[in-house]
């Protein structure tokens, strides 16, 4: 009885290791193609080596090799070697549908990048939203990719609304977002633009899958990109991150010059804050609105959407009645002169939004520093080289960042991608103002150590929502 009692003990307990460690399903058998389609372009694909090859043909739009079937949460893995130059990924929880470009494959990549730019395992939205985490934003990972035909290994964690990516074990990005929650997977082969670069291949072995009893790896210290509207992750909690606006109601806000929000110009609707269209002019409707807390060091994240040809723009050290020879105290009555009641915005830095392409204000100031991203008047934001890709279209949605570093180093990112930084209060800034449109306000302009978040009305429609801010130290 004892032995019989000893094996029904060590049964239970392998069962449980089982039940504790799924085994992993294979997606290659490592001899056929099979279980595998071919969508897209005409590069191609064999098994040699035990690995799937898929080889670069001129002239031909992007290739991927299929899964038949679909899949919503899963932990996937798989190794990955790629010539040097040749630009791959990754497909997962992707589409095809005949309204959708005539079946071109659409939904999120993980890339494989081996050139400089040093993408790699970068979340794209292949055939929709472009880049949805840029790797700049977590470049301590950037170098997890080995180069020169190296095996790589890559893994995707998708579990609910959460994606993250890791090569070789070190993670990359983590993306929270809810567009797709189930698709196949595909081996990307990109169109390639010459020639020359045709024959190069980029090859995949040992790619398997997990999609029962799913643990994910521990949180890691990366910044997280939260894509779902009005919504603090638990990440982000722990970051210390909080939402500035609850996207239901004006609590923490005020009008500019004003104890309480603006009665007409502004609405809420349908988690958004939107300022309405009039005439165009600077402040002349509704006017901007303002946090009635006050923030020095901070990281700010906001998304926002801007109609045709629209201005606007996010403001911060806003000294709200510079211009006047006293400064409004939060709780304490306000008297404006009456001439200057629509005197314009409020006085502060500026993350400009502006429809590059159609409002004038492109052309002015000086080498493009009123151009969206920029910090207005002073700063052109970068959109050279593979930062061009940051812009996306009026009417689509953008997500802005600012971070202020205690020693008054500044970012300006534009959905994902840096650009530009500049040090506040140093010698090159003040020379930067000095040829500005704040000259006028000389050495007081952006010097105060606090101030608060300001949206602003510019006469055009933009929306806004899951603006949410962390203070640094």
């Amino acid at each position: 009885m004892k032995r019989l009692a000893l094996l029904l003990a060590l049964i239970c307990s392998l069962t449980g290791l089982v039940a504790q460690n799924p085994a992993w399903q294979s997606l290659f058998d490592g001899k056929t193609l099979s279980g595998w389609k071919q969508l897209g372009g005409q590069a191609r694909y064999e098994v040699k080596d035990g690995a799937i090859v898929g080889t670069a043909v001129a002239g031909t739009p992007n290739s991927f090799l299929t899964t038949e079937k679909t899949y919503g949460n899963f932990i996937f893995e798989c190794e990955v070697n790629v010539d040097e130059g040749l630009n791959s990924g990754i497909q997962f929880r992707s589409l095809s549908k005949p309204d959708v470009e005539n079946g071109r494959v659409h939904g999120y990549q993980m890339e494989i990048d081996a050139t400089d730019r040093a993408f790699s395992g970068g979340i794209y939205d292949e055939a929709r939203r472009g880049w949805l985490y840029v790797p700049e934003l977590n470049p301590a990972a950037q170098t997890a990719f080995r180069r020169n035909n190296a095996w790589n290994l890559y893994r995707i964690e998708a579990i609910g609304h959460s994606l993250r990516t890791f090569i070789n074990g070190v993670e990359v990005a983590h993306l929270i977002d809810d567009m797709t929650t189930e698709g196949f997977f595909s081996l990307q082969v990109h169109s390639i633009g010459s020639k020359e670069e045709e024959g190069k291949q980029v090859r995949w072995r040992n790619i398997r899958i997990q999609t029962t009893s799913l643990k994910p790896s521990p949180p890691g210290n990366i910044r997280v990109v939260n894509l779902l509207p009005n919504d603090l992750s638990e990440i982000e909690k722990s970051l210390g991150f909080k939402l500035l606006w609850d996207g239901k109601t004006t609590n923490g806000w005020r009008g500019a010059y004003k104890n309480s929000f603006p009665s007409a110009g502004w609405e809420i609707r349908d988690g958004e804050l939107q300022v309405a269209k009039s005439a165009g002019a600077e402040s002349a409707n509704g006017g901007d609105i303002l946090t009635v807390e006050q923030f020095g060091a901070f990281e700010l994240v906001f998304d926002f959407n801007y109609s045709e040809g629209a201005n606007s723009g996010i403001k911060y050290f806003v000294r709200e009645l510079l211009q006047y020879t006293h400064e409004f105290q939060p709780g304490q009555p306000m008297t404006v002169p009456a001439e200057h009641a629509q005197k314009g915005s409020a006085i502060g830095l500026e993350f400009q939004i502006l429809d590059d392409d159609r409002h004038p204000d492109a052309k002015l100031g000086a080498a493009g520093n009123r151009t969206l991203a920029s910090l207005y008047d002073l700063i052109p934001a970068d959109k050279t080289g593979h930062r061009s890709r940051a812009v996306r279209k009026p009417g689509e949605w953008n997500q802005g960042r600012i971070v202020v570093y205690p020693n008054n180093r500044v970012e300006h990112y534009l959905n994902g991608f840096k650009m530009l930084e500049y040090q506040r209060l140093s010698p090159l800034f003040n020379a930067l103002v000095e040829r500005s449109k704040f000259v006028i306000w000389g050495k007081q302009f952006a010097s105060a150590p606090k101030g608060p978040i300001l949206l602003q009305d510019h006469g055009d429609a933009v929306r806004f929502r899951s603006i949410k801010i962390r203070e640094l130290k």
